[in-house]
């Protein structure tokens, strides 16, 4: 995660969005970082904290996956350890990317010059942040489908989805994410300075041109489709779970014990726990990544009416959209962190005291 700053807000630059404005960069927008020397505290605070809670939440995925490496939970591991590495990558490229842009900028701190970066670089940065930001967006909602065929239809998720399709998903979410990252890289469309000129974007408002309108339009729906995606697939999986649940009412913890009760309840409780990350973290991409997206379209769609807006009005917008949008890579892995089995039973323990050794027993057998 990019953390700039500018000297009256920080600026929180995400790896997978950044802060739109327009395509020149007026006096008036620029002058105001250049007043004081940025601070770089908080920025260096959430860089760290954002690739440790990665790569704990990765170590994590990891020792899962040895575990449940032949059973129904490998592939949901898979594309959630497919998901953190997209953020890991993305925090860690983009990150250096804009903090050799912004120390330029400390650099050149009080003069009246401001530099712009070099095109080549623009455009590998604007390759990044596409790239970056569409991988984690389209992964959640194939995380989301796969769970939804799973509690659904158990027999034919055993069939249909296989580690090798599995591979083959994340492959194609990655071809699509670089080629739509890629073709301002063949001059169609382009990558300019966005505002403070700490990074490099599709330019969304202002005078685009056809090929500009239509990638920052496929960009945000493909964002937005894919959360839309989530939470219906999300919603099916736990109607489904709650209605399982309601069955399962009457049935004492005697017959429970048995061996194809446990089994079942067993498969239930690895469905509860993944249901509850994917949901939060339905939640969360939806909180950050909604206002970004949705901003982006509007600012579209403005602009093929011919609309015409304040430029200082939608830097002050966009800029809320990014900080908040720049939270999600940083509270994803703490979904995994925190909502594991063994979390998950203790909250059960508090909620539920009497079923604590029905869910332990199942815990070990499992």
């Amino acid at each position: 995660m990019d953390v700039l700053f500018t000297s009256s807000f920080p600026v929180l630059c995400h790896h997978n969005l950044t802060a739109p404005c327009s395509d020149n960069q007026t006096a008036n927008s620029t002058s105001p970082a250049l007043v004081n020397p940025p601070a770089f505290g908080m920025s260096y605070f959430t860089m760290t904290l954002g690739t440790l809670s990665n790569l704990t939440a990765l170590a994590i995925l990891a020792h899962s996956y040895t575990r449940f490496r032949r059973r129904a939970k490998a592939p949901f591991l898979l594309l959630a350890s497919s998901l953190l590495l997209s953020d890991l990558a993305g925090h860690v490229i983009t990150g250096a990317l804009a903090l050799h842009l912004h120390l330029g900028r400390v650099k050149h701190h009080g003069k009246a010059v401001i530099l712009e970066p070099p095109q080549a670089y623009c455009k590998l940065f604007g390759a990044c942040m596409v790239f970056f930001g569409l991988c984690p967006l389209m992964l959640g909602s194939v995380m989301a489908v796969e769970r939804c065929v799973g509690i659904t239809q158990p027999l034919l998720h055993s069939t249909v989805v296989t580690i090798a399709r599995i591979r083959l998903a994340i492959l194609l979410i990655a071809s699509t994410a670089l080629s739509l990252a890629g073709l301002p890289l063949l001059n169609v469309g382009d990558y300019k300075p966005q505002f403070p000129g700490t990074w490099c974007f599709l330019p969304v408002y202002g005078s685009l041109s056809t090929a500009d309108a239509s990638l920052a339009l496929a960009f945000s729906t493909l964002g937005i489709v894919s959360l839309t995606v989530s939470v219906l697939s999300n919603t099916i999986s736990g109607m489904q779970l709650l209605q399982a649940r309601f069955k399962d009412k009457c049935v004492k913890s005697s017959i429970a014990r048995r061996q194809g009760s446990v089994s079942s309840s067993s498969l239930r409780s690895l469905d509860v726990e993944m249901m509850t990350q994917l949901a939060v973290i339905t939640v969360v991409s939806c909180i950050c990544w909604s206002p970004f997206l949705i901003y982006i379209l509007i600012s579209v769609i403005k602009f093929y009416e011919g609309i015409s807006r304040l430029e200082h009005q939608c830097e002050e917008l966009l800029l809320l959209a990014l900080r908040l949008a720049s939270w999600n890579q940083i509270l994803d892995p703490w979904v995994y962190i925190l909502l594991r089995r063994a979390v998950l039973r203790r909250i059960l323990h508090l909620l539920q005291p009497e079923r604590v050794m029905f869910t332990q027993s199942i815990s070990y057998r499992d």
